[in-house]
């Protein structure tokens, strides 16, 4: 217990949670987009499913951070031949490839979400290609494993401290266990947010490639611009409730029974 005295230790626990906190938030936005496929009944279960779930995976992978530190271990690399024109080759740890996996991941599932959101077919869909819950907590539990191996790494990099990192695990999930029907539930409701959304993971998605090829994107530019999105978003919802005559695109959206 000597971190509770250590200053460093709480300054890290703050920076930890609000990063636990924005992964928190992504988390919410892709379940709130694949829990939407979901009968009524089943979605606020997978909402909370999903988040404790992440939640747990994330404690996990803390437990197993001697694991997680290998990930940054080169494996390979390209452009290392003399006929290859590059300053300096590529190099691909366990970490560059996860996260080049969840990137194309993302970008798939958001444009494919998209596509069906805009031209897709309205209405039943058939019981074969129906989600469930089980497929769709695997989906989440994929992408955020992306998100958590990351976020394990540069916790490492702030404290040595795992209770604060743990504090900071456990204190983001019931912070976002209680936002996140409100998050859920803005986001379905506003067609125009939920395409935004969509382009939000797109953007992540890009992100995550960057990084798989060893590019550094400054998350602080990428967050800054999500945050500057939603609020001109906000101002048009505002100006559009005025105008209460005019209706908002609808979306297609197929239902399962």
């Amino acid at each position: 217990m000597e971190w509770i005295s250590d200053p460093t230790a709480w300054s890290a626990l703050a920076a930890l949670l609000t990063l636990e906190i924005v992964l928190g938030v992504d988390n919410v936005v892709f379940i709130s987009i694949l829990a939407s496929k979901l009968p009524v009944e089943q979605q606020d279960k997978a909402r909370k499913i999903g988040l404790l779930a992440a939640g747990g995976m994330r404690i996990v992978l803390l437990l197993a951070i001697g694991w997680i530190v290998t990930l940054k271990e080169p494996l390979f690399s390209i452009g290392s031949s003399s006929k290859l024109p590059l300053d300096d080759p590529l190099t691909f740890s366990g970490k560059e490839i996860i996260l080049l996996a969840g990137g194309l991941f993302l970008i798939y599932k958001a444009t494919k979400e998209i596509h069906h959101k805009l031209e897709g077919e309205e209405g039943t869909t058939s019981t074969k290609t129906a989600p469930t819950i089980a497929a769709v907590l695997g989906q989440v539990l994929l992408l955020d494993l992306v998100f958590s191996i990351d976020s394990v790494i540069t916790a490492v990099g702030m404290t040595t401290y795992v209770p604060v990192m743990v504090i900071a695990i456990l204190a983001s999930i019931g912070i976002m266990l209680v936002a996140s029907k409100a998050i859920y539930t803005f986001v379905n409701a506003h067609p125009s947010v939920k395409i935004l959304a969509l382009a939000f993971l797109l953007l992540i998605g890009v992100t995550l490639l960057a990084e798989g090829l060893n590019g550094k994107i400054p998350k602080g530019y990428i967050y800054a611009s999500m945050t500057f999105s939603v609020f001109v978003e906000v101002l048009n919802l505002r100006v559009r409730k005025k105008k209460k005559a005019v209706e908002p695109v609808h979306l297609r959206e197929p239902i399962t029974k």
